[in-house]
């Protein structure tokens, strides 16, 4: 595969930047263009690379792309899933370059999208080419790309049990993680569920003067950040009713196994520029991010934020929330549980909305799985030493859709590294992870 990445090297990258050069930012209607362009552009891609059939298969929300090449019934078949959508770019003013306009610094390929998750997908497209045309692909293999990933998948579960038969495969292989680094490789055995709510707190039936009613009337962004403070204890315990019921604490074992990944919490603290770091008491900071739920506030408003003073007492306050779930905890019961309880704590001079907006379940996969064992053996051989099992701290929900749906396991063989900054501002994936994938996942297929 090293040979063929060398002698391909541009084609890939030309090719890679003409679906980076695609604003497929599912999340805004106007770009909804922009989604059916990409998903078409991917077909193309999947067909030159050597797929039997690849189409776009409209949902209800942003098209599915499904491509397949079929070798020998009698042979495994792995499915290939990946999300061909991303996320705002916003703040634009912070981006070094055009975030959809592929450029190269410093070893890596800066563009929205170029980790999470076209670059990732795109690795598997170019593996399935050389496996086609240089080494003899000894598996039928399936594709599924998604528009919708970054808005929480609102079409594809339906999509899928309309095309279960269809799907049919042994394993579903995944490319949209990150690794603990580029010298400690990782394999992700399970990731962390979703529930993300929205919150609206009222209080005077409209804006009004700070100094008339200041004072008097009940102001519901204080309001709103009492309660919100109120939702986490100081030992880092989600306040919520109920909230730890279906939690399964980890053995002592367990724990040491996941422990086995390096970590310099030092180096974390200067990476991220603070001081401390701060979570639920008793747990290591990788702990926190893989083991244990969590609860985020990942925006808030109310009131007047524009350019000068404007002395006014809000009518509203608003705010999104974000759940982190562990296996096990059911993402539909946590927003009710967080529903009723953030009701309850409402004080009687505001009234409360909380308006689901999107979640999922998470996951778990053995790592005695042939397909595990498969892939921990190809990333050994590519990166020299042997991937730490870990779980991830983020969510993919359809997965855990996925895997109730056909009734296969996700392997989630992930090649971005923190410093790739997917979702910030000057997003990037390093060249070397990029093809490194490619090896990789080539490899998967040799020994799965």
């Amino acid at each position: 595969m090293k040979q063929y990445i060398e002698k391909n090297k541009e084609r890939f990258l030309q090719e890679l930047y003409s679906l980076l050069r695609i604003p497929s930012i599912s999340s805004m209607e106007e770009h909804k263009p922009d989604m059916e362009k990409c998903a078409r552009r991917l077909t193309e891609l999947l067909l030159e690379a050597g797929a039997d059939t690849a189409a776009v298969y409209p949902t209800e929300g942003h098209p599915v792309v499904f491509g397949e090449k079929k070798t020998d019934p009698a042979l495994s078949t792995v499915l290939v899933y990946g999300h061909y959508d991303v996320q705002p770019v916003d703040p634009i003013e912070l981006w070094k370059s055009d975030p959809f306009e592929p450029e190269i610094r410093d070893g890596a390929i800066y563009a929205r999208g170029a980790n999470d998750d076209k670059g990732q997908l795109f690795m598997h497209i170019k593996a399935f080419e050389y496996m086609v045309r240089e080494s003899g692909l000894k598996h039928n293999v399936k594709f599924i790309f998604e528009g919708e990933e970054e808005i929480g998948s609102p079409s594809l579960a339906v999509w899928a049990k309309d095309h279960k038969d269809m799907l049919k495969a042994d394993i579903i292989l995944v490319s949209d993680t990150t690794m603990i680094s580029e010298k400690v490789p990782s394999i992700n055995c399970g990731m962390r569920g979703l529930s993300y709510v929205e919150v609206k707190v009222t209080g005077p039936n409209k804006d009004l003067h700070s100094g008339h009613y200041g004072g008097a009337v009940a102001n519901p962004v204080n309001v709103l950040c009492d309660m919100i403070s109120s939702l986490i204890d100081k030992d880092g315990h989600i306040t919520v009713k109920g909230f730890y019921d279906d939690v399964v604490e980890l053995s002592a074992e367990d724990r040491a196994k996941l422990a086995r990944a390096p970590f310099d919490l030092e180096e974390y603290k200067s990476f991220l520029d603070i001081k401390e770091v701060k979570g639920e008491k008793g747990y290591t900071t990788l702990e926190r991010t893989g083991i244990r739920p969590c609860l985020d506030v990942n925006g808030i408003w109310g009131g007047y934020t524009g350019e000068g003073a404007k002395t006014v007492l809000p009518s509203e306050a608003h705010a999104k929330i974000s759940m982190r779930l562990v296996p096990n905890q059911d993402s539909e019961i946590i927003t009710h549980l967080f529903a009723e309880h953030f009701k309850s704590i409402a004080p009687p001079y505001v009234k409360v909305e909380v308006t689901p907006c999107h979640g999922g379940n998470g996951f778990l996969i053995p790592i005695s799985s042939p397909a595990y064992q498969a892939a921990s053996k190809a990333m050994t051989e590519v990166y020299g030493t042997e991937p730490v099992p870990s779980r991830g701290g983020g969510s993919i929900p359809v997965l855990a859709d996925l895997q109730r749906i056909l009734g296969i396991d996700p392997l989630l063989m992930g090649f971005g590294l923190e410093r790739d900054t997917i979702h910030s501002p000057n997003e990037s994936y390093l060249l070397s992870q990029f093809f490194k994938g490619m090896e990789a996942i080539a490899l998967f297929y040799r020994y799965y």
